[in-house]
């Protein structure tokens, strides 16, 4: 019973996208640099008026990689093909350089990204991914 109990525990707290590593208040100032491009909408409820050059930020957490309706680059739509589906670790990586991150997902040298804005500061896109994991529904 001991053993049901803790193997229910751990697959919960493994399966949770709710525990981002960043702070979510600090991810919130941070997203500035993001709406430009991108907004967060749950449908007509806008969390974040932004631009809509790209996708919409709204469930990001845990959702396939270019799944979302909006026209992504092939290469990024290859990606979700493929299977990923966006964790914190994902995302901090694929914002330090969307170019690069998306070579060594394809193993491919030609690989571009339609997102040239790179976010070096690993503690900045982690405090984003906390806010967006904030507002985003539970998984």
């Amino acid at each position: 019973m001991k053993f049901v109990a803790i193997a229910t525990m751990a697959t919960a707290l493994l399966a949770a996208p709710a525990f981002a590593e960043g702070d979510a208040a600090a991810g919130e100032k941070e997203f500035k640099k993001c709406k430009s491009c991108h907004m967060i909408a749950d449908g007509d409820n806008s969390i974040v008026k932004g631009g809509k050059t790209g996708p919409n930020l709204f469930g990001l957490p845990g959702r396939t990689a270019g799944s979302e309706d909006f026209k992504y680059g092939k290469d990024l739509a290859a990606v979700g093909e493929n299977g990923l589906a966006w964790d914190e670790a994902e995302f901090v990586a694929y914002v330090a350089d969307p170019k690069a991150w998306l070579k060594e997902k394809l193993d491919d040298s030609g690989a571009k990204s339609k997102m040239s804005f790179k976010l070096k500061d690993a503690d900045d896109a982690a405090n984003i991914w906390a806010y967006l994991v904030s507002v985003s529904p539970e998984s």
